[in-house]
């Protein structure tokens, strides 16, 4: 489902983020819950929209799953540390990034025109991640009794490094990199200064996948506050537009999957791109925070989306470094900020405001006015979603 071709002849100014907020980000937050988790982020997104949530919004958006909550109809849990107690709250059983899309259709439709999203993380409240992740397989055929879920991971990374001519070595070039990148993002959990080598020569998950391959758990919140154009022009000269949103989902069973590329990327950038208007991809954007839940997954990515043609050869040449030509996940990514299950698009959401308003502190790029976000699911799902947004 998407919206490009309701969409694609109208101008991209109709909705605009116009406040953010996030908690902390830690890999383990001991003495808080998610719920305050949530309540840190949301008062700093309120503040930041100058908004008053009891009286001014329309409608709340959560994204959640009840596997990684621990309880069923996790929604439920929402309302009271938003402040949309008694208030309509639509819940998003995916990532954050699909959320705003579906606050984006919320303005777009009229049914409000000012609408918050949600999305948090507490794996460090969850002892058995690879048993979750489990459980998304067909039991018949794709489940593994005793065998780790990541084992997809790793024959999806045998097959898109055969077809696509990258390697092992450029995979571990986009670890050294985003999290080089980390070390000047104060909300970043992994940032450290690495070698190839050491990525290369770390554990074996399942061949040729890395133990440094693999992003880490990480904690945290993050809360959007999504405004119509009208609206958003009363709150703020600080804009930040989206021109363009899409998601697809591809096929659920793992003996159907092309594991060779990442056809929802594909697919949700081809519409987002039609609603923003990008021809080239590789020469309208500032900046681009992509999925890279896997080293490899980065690089199909940015492939995907059009950014580079040899994605290896891209990112070991340097072209998608911080000073780069095109750089990807300034912010670190989830392999140096750390993996926020489905928080994570909406972090790289998150980032990518603060770069187009200029308040990514010492990790501020210069002249950033236009970026692609994009999210993925994560195994063993084909699902994922691409929005474009525009300082200007």
């Amino acid at each position: 489902m998407n919206l490009a071709k309701a969409f694609s002849r109208m101008p991209g100014k109709e909705v605009a983020i116009v406040g953010v907020g996030a908690s902390k980000f830690d890999s383990t937050t001991i003495g808080q819950s998610y719920k305050e988790l949530t309540y840190d982020a949301a008062k700093k997104a309120y503040s930041d929209a100058g908004i008053d949530v009891r009286n001014d919004v329309g409608s709340f958006v959560c994204c959640a799953e009840d596997f990684w909550e621990g309880n069923s109809i996790s929604d439920e849990y929402a309302p009271d540390q938003l402040g949309a107690k008694l208030r309509p709250l639509f819940t998003v059983s995916g990532d954050g990034l699909l959320g705003l899309g579906h606050a984006y259709m919320h303005i777009m439709a009229g049914i409000s025109d000012l609408v918050v999203v949600e999305s948090h993380s507490k794996l460090s409240d969850v002892e058995t991640k690879s048993m979750v992740e489990d459980l998304g397989f067909d039991p018949t055929f794709g489940r593994m009794t005793g065998v780790d879920p990541k084992y997809l991971a790793g024959l999806e990374m045998r097959r898109y490094l055969e077809e696509s001519g990258s390697t092992v070595e450029d995979c571990a070039s986009v670890v050294v990199k985003n999290c080089s990148n980390a070390l000047k993002n104060p909300l970043a959990t992994y940032g450290r200064d690495l070698t190839k080598e050491e990525v290369l020569e770390s554990e074996e998950i399942a061949s040729p996948l890395k133990k440094m391959d693999v992003s880490q758990p990480s904690d945290g919140s993050v809360v959007m506050v999504l405004a119509s154009a009208a609206k958003a022009k009363k709150l703020s000269q600080n804009l930040v537009w989206i021109s363009g949103i899409s998601w697809f989902s591809d096929t659920p069973n793992v003996e159907e999957m092309d594991l060779g590329q990442a056809q929802y990327a594909l697919n949700s950038s081809k519409k987002a791109f039609q609603m923003a208007r990008i021809l080239k991809p590789a020469e309208q954007f500032d900046f681009a925070e992509v999925d890279d839940t896997y080293s490899f997954k980065e690089l199909q990515h940015i492939e995907a989306l059009g950014l580079a043609k040899k994605a290896g050869r891209f990112v070991s040449s340097g072209k998608a470094d911080r000073d780069g030509a095109l750089p990807i996940n300034p912010s670190g990514g989830s392999l140096g900020m750390g993996y926020f299950v489905e928080a994570s698009g909406l972090v790289r959401a998150y980032e990518s405001v603060l770069q187009l308003r200029g308040e990514a502190g010492k990790g501020q790029l210069p002249k950033a006015s236009k970026c692609v976000v994009q999210s993925w699911r994560g195994i063993p799902t084909q699902s994922g979603v691409t929005a474009v947004f525009s300082s200007r």
